[in-house]
């Protein structure tokens, strides 16, 4: 308790940096991913070659290489003098939106095609389907595997703290240094990442729930 108390301010900012960093990239990740969901089941073949690629290439990449890209070389090449805040959460965002994205696809695969084929006898344009009829019957079916990923995004914002940004595990390494004894720094920090994760777990059971009513 000697640690928390003395170093309150300290676990304060990290876990509202853990938060700001998980609440951006989530964000990040949930439009791309949808975008990128889109352009997997799109009948443009350089669309779906380039879903298929950017879903290939980053889920097969090591997260922690992908923030060495970020804050090493995008700064240097496309957009220098980015913030390790923003860099971090573009690394986890398009990181995960790989993920987000085949979760999305697996539950459009679930709608029956004769919906689409409906759509379409309608004159309505394949964006039109999947915005007004896909995704909103699809909706149920991805928010369980959506839940698994964002609490994944929460957990491995961790890999931040390594590179200057202000979070929630960076700040073991510094009480380490300090000389507190590890056990402690670590059952507060895995208490403030359980907060964060029971409190996202809620979110989408109460999700679910609405969306059972609906039915």
């Amino acid at each position: 308790m000697n640690v928390l108390l003395d170093h309150f301010a300290e676990f304060r900012d990290g876990f509202i940096g853990t938060v700001e960093i998980t609440a951006v990239s989530s964000v990040i990740a949930l439009v791309l991913g949808l975008l990128l969901a889109g352009f997997r089941v799109s009948p443009v073949p350089p669309l779906r070659f380039f879903g298929t690629a950017w879903v290939t290439l980053l889920r097969n990449t090591p997260l922690t290489l992908l923030f060495l890209v970020f804050f090493f070389v995008v700064p240097e090449i496309l957009f220098p003098g980015m913030s390790p805040f923003l860099l971090g959460s573009l690394a986890l965002g398009f990181y995960t939106a790989s993920f987000v994205c085949e979760a999305v696809r697996s539950g459009i695969s679930t709608v029956p095609l004769g919906q689409a084929e409906a759509a379409r006898s309608l004159g309505m344009s394949f964006t039109q389907t999947l915005r007004m009829i896909v995704l909103p019957q699809a909706t149920r079916t991805v928010i369980p595997p959506l839940s698994s990923i964002f609490i994944a995004l929460t957990k491995n914002s961790a890999i931040a703290g390594a590179f200057s940004v202000t979070e929630l595990f960076g700040w073991q390494k510094l009480l380490s240094d300090q000389g507190y004894d590890i056990v402690p720094v670590f059952l507060w920090v895995a208490f403030g990442y359980l907060i964060i994760t029971f409190a996202m777990s809620g979110l989408f059971r109460l999700l679910e729930r609405r969306m059972e009513v609906a039915r």
